[in-house]
């Protein structure tokens, strides 16, 4: 199916807000904005979220094919080295998409260096990547998140181990009310079906999308705050299972509804429990939209 003429200009306009947002961030990392006046709140190391901006100037960069674009994706995934030997199994979301839309040596060798460390840390007996400690609560936990980039990273190396922690996952996580949650359960099915090819699709698939285009960011109140970003990350999967009608509903209405003139994804919730940026613009809702469009246009 050819993309529909909306998908282009809005791929430039968050690749234009990229642009603002690293002349206002500098090397610092954007995590989530206000949604009223576009303000960055950051962190200095990236956090979870450091490869989404290096994966979003990577995007950039594929897009202008300026020099001066390509440096600065590179100099950014470089800044991400300090997490290989982190003890989290959120390097996949760090050091797995601010690796694999890069194209130099300098970023292979990174990802590189981080699918052994991830691997040196799977844990045979559980056959999982543990979460970790990094980010604090019970190191041997599994958490949703820990999935998505994780995959695909142990996958250069050990498909074994990788499809083993995809599989744990989806055993131990039960049904979860969480949106983002689902979502991120089922980008790491999609990236198993890409990068292990798995013969059948755990019907997990089917539990995890929902009717609504854009989900509320907890079953548990519907009424409440949505979560574009889990939308965003949803549409991804689906047009890397090949479910691309449903991927273009739900980038239709994220476009139409919640992406702003000037670029701004809004309506996506960090932490409704703790009130954390409910309604804000989120750097991984951004990557994903633009990653999501980026792939949708590309053929």
């Amino acid at each position: 199916m050819s993309a529909p003429g909306w998908a282009l200009p809005a791929l430039d306009a968050l690749l234009d807000r990229v642009t603002a947002t690293e002349a206002q961030v500098g090397e610092r990392f954007p995590l989530y904005a206000d949604p009223g006046t576009g303000t960055w709140t950051t962190t200095g190391r990236g956090s979870w979220t450091g490869g989404f901006w290096a994966g979003l100037l990577w995007l950039r960069a594929r897009r202008t094919g300026a020099a001066r674009d390509r440096a600065a994706a590179q100099a950014c995934t470089a800044r991400l080295a300090r997490w290989v030997d982190a003890d989290t199994a959120t390097r996949g979301l760090i050091l797995w998409y601010g690796t694999a839309l890069a194209d130099d040596e300098g970023s292979a060798a990174l990802q590189r260096r981080a699918a052994r460390a991830c691997l040196d840390a799977f844990d045979p007996e559980r056959g999982m990547v543990p979460w970790g400690a990094a980010f604090g609560g019970p190191r041997l936990a599994v958490r949703t998140d820990g999935v998505p980039g994780m995959v695909p990273l142990l996958a250069t190396v050990d498909k074994a181990a990788a499809e083993s922690h995809l599989r744990r996952h989806l055993k131990l996580c039960p049904p979860l009310r969480w949106s983002r949650g689902r979502a991120w359960l089922l980008l790491g099915i999609a990236e198993g079906a890409r990068h292990l090819e798995i013969a059948e699709l755990p019907p997990a698939v089917d539990q995890l999308t929902t009717s609504r285009l854009v989900p509320s960011a907890d079953d548990e109140h519907p009424d409440g705050p949505l979560d574009t970003s889990a939308a965003a990350i949803t549409a991804l999967a689906l047009l890397q299972l090949g479910r691309t009608q449903h991927a273009v509903d739900i980038l239709d209405e994220l476009v139409r509804v919640h992406l702003t003139a000037d670029g701004r994804l809004l309506d996506g919730c960090y932490d409704l429990d703790e009130g954390t940026a409910v309604r804000h613009e989120l750097i991984w809702g951004t990557f994903f939209l633009a990653y999501a469009l980026a792939t949708l246009t590309s053929g």
